[in-house]
């Protein structure tokens, strides 16, 4: 049984998987601080919450992270060895290879989540590809037609932004990421909804229109992350979005260095 864990700068994700499905998907905080203990309480009572038998009875014996928060990775791996006793596999080291190499400037190091979109989209989709995960940051992954990932593009993220006009603009208050009634605002609540709304519709169409343009060859658009069936409904902008695809690309990335057999 593989357990992933895609650690980002907001949320930490494990999902149980049992080579066909995921049998579980949880969700905490990312918090440095947090021992390798404290994962594994926290990750019991809710495996049994959920009906299941705890890590022993999953039978959990192998492990793979993606961490775009290097001090996190040290308590996870103290989280796999102690207590499912495995060396985790660990994107981006070298103990870990991708299907396809990524195709950047020499010494830029890639985030790992965005390699494993990479993974797992191109496992589902084929190549040609633009993935746009909206997470802490609003990113855009080129995926080539081999399945490598040749660049992209980073915007601040859609909540990122929001907290930042808040915090800027002491007369605008907090408001929720929806889709206005109408484009023109009749209060400043109304006015900011749409400005954000409406502003990420045009920023995700203008960024993949210029990446195709660019890129040179039709490309499919691949969204993933929570907020995207919100701005779907904004625009035809995506050809298919995926809830899973992160941790769908971890078990794709485990599969292949089993597979290969990864290096001393």
């Amino acid at each position: 049984m593989l357990l992933c864990i895609d650690c980002g700068n907001t949320n930490t994700v494990f999902s149980v998987w049992d080579g066909t499905r995921f049998l579980v998907t949880l969700r905490c905080a990312t918090v440095h601080q947090r021992t390798a203990d404290e994962y594994f309480v926290w990750f019991r009572t809710l495996l049994e919450h959920h009906g299941l038998n705890g890590p022993e009875g999953l039978g959990i014996d192998e492990v793979i992270v993606s961490s775009t928060v290097p001090r996190v990775v040290f308590n996870l791996r103290v989280f796999a060895d102690r207590y499912f006793g495995t060396r985790p596999m660990v994107v981006g080291k070298p103990g870990c290879r991708l299907p396809a190499d990524p195709r950047v400037d020499p010494g830029t190091q890639v985030g790992p989540d965005r390699l494993v979109n990479a993974a797992g989209a191109f496992d589902r989709h084929g190549g040609d590809l633009i993935v746009v995960d909206f997470g802490t940051a609003t990113t855009f992954d080129v995926v080539a037609v081999d399945g490598a990932y040749v660049g992209g593009v980073i915007a601040p993220g859609v909540n990122l932004s929001l907290e930042a006009l808040h915090a800027a603009a002491a007369a605008l208050p907090h408001v929720d990421v929806t889709k206005p009634s109408h484009v023109i605002g009749t209060n400043t609540v109304d006015c900011m909804t749409s400005g954000v709304f409406w502003g990420y519709v045009g920023l995700i169409g203008g960024i993949c229109g210029r990446i195709r343009a660019e890129y040179g060859a039709p490309m499919k658009v691949i969204a993933t992350g929570g907020l995207a069936p919100l701005f779907q409904q904004g625009d035809t902008l995506f050809d298919a979005f995926e809830d899973d695809l992160t941790m769908h690309g971890l078990t794709v990335i485990h599969a292949y260095n089993k597979t290969i057999g990864s290096p001393e």
